[in-house]
């Protein structure tokens, strides 16, 4: 809650004019708690899980021409029941567990600082924190993906989400809730060490779920704007770790794919690219078309 009853009141404290973002943030947040503000999350999280995936399930079911050449598993085919059996799934883990995850770790974010009062935070001030998350998360997640390949971490827990070879959008937080709980602590690290402000934190958990609906898309569009961002891994670089399954020891990274190069952890995937370069430089000297990536 804002400590100025009247905008009059935050002026005079900044000893400036409030810009236009500071007076609607003013305006609607003025009366609320700090708690019923960071609970926004929750809606967010239900909103993106709801309606970011819905263009791919569109694609999936119609299967247009030109989005079809675009899949990356294009045998794979999952029904219209399938798909709504996923989101009840992942809904039913979002009531239980996401939410009141969310509903009780609002103590982790008032100890780390992460304000919610004037003024906001610059742009350049939002792009350098949510970099930062992004290569904090991506580091740290790429670690504990890797433990939940071991066998233990694998049978126990991980292989809950291996269950879609071929990921839809909304199979991307279909998981074991332990998996959910586990993974909760890259995404939170980020915002621990450069903590920000609110908004700024809002923007942090919507961004990676979208990132994170994208990748497990399910198609590579060329014109993602995605493929403008240095070391993205993106839809067909985590699609070839579902591909592989349970047997896979490549392409753990959640974001970038600087990890899996430093370590070695992604030659199955850069081998089977080379690979399958040569059989369509070799099919279209045949004169063949070759559309399929994993095949």
């Amino acid at each position: 809650m804002l400590p100025y009853s009247t905008i009059g009141e935050a002026e005079s404290a900044l000893n400036r004019t409030l810009t236009f973002p500071e007076t609607l943030w003013f305006n609607y947040s003025a009366n609320k708690s700090d708690y019923f503000l960071y609970c926004h999350n929750i809606l967010f999280l239900f909103v993106i899980f709801s309606l970011i995936p819905i263009p791919l399930v569109v694609a999936e079911v119609l299967r247009a021409a030109n989005v079809e050449r675009y899949k990356i598993q294009p045998k794979v085919r999952l029904s219209f029941s399938e798909i709504i059996t996923c989101y009840k799934t992942v809904m039913k883990m979002f009531f239980f567990v996401v939410g009141p995850l969310q509903l009780v770790s609002y103590p982790s974010v008032q100890l780390i600082g992460i304000r919610t009062g004037l003024p906001l935070p610059s742009g350049w001030e939002m792009l350098i924190q949510l970099a930062v998350y992004f290569i904090v998360e991506d580091y740290t997640n790429y670690w504990v993906h890797r433990f939940l390949h071991c066998k233990w971490g694998y049978e126990k827990i991980h292989k809950v989400h291996h269950e879609y070879t071929a990921p839809i959008g909304f199979a991307a937080p279909y998981a074991h809730w332990a998996e959910i709980l586990i993974l909760g602590i890259p995404s939170f690290l980020g915002p621990a060490m450069v903590p920000g402000h609110m908004i700024t934190f809002w923007s942090w958990i919507a961004l990676r779920q979208i990132e994170a609906i994208e990748t497990h898309s399910g198609y590579d569009f060329p014109w993602s704007p995605t493929k403008y961002i240095p070391f993205y891994g993106g839809a067909e670089y985590h699609d070839y770790h579902h591909y592989v399954g349970g047997q896979s020891q490549s392409n753990f990274a959640s974001v970038f794919t600087y990890c899996d190069y430093i370590y070695g952890t992604d030659k199955g995937f850069r081998y089977q690219k080379k690979l399958l370069a040569k059989l369509k430089e070799e099919s279209s000297t045949n004169g063949q078309q070759n559309g399929l990536k994993y095949d």
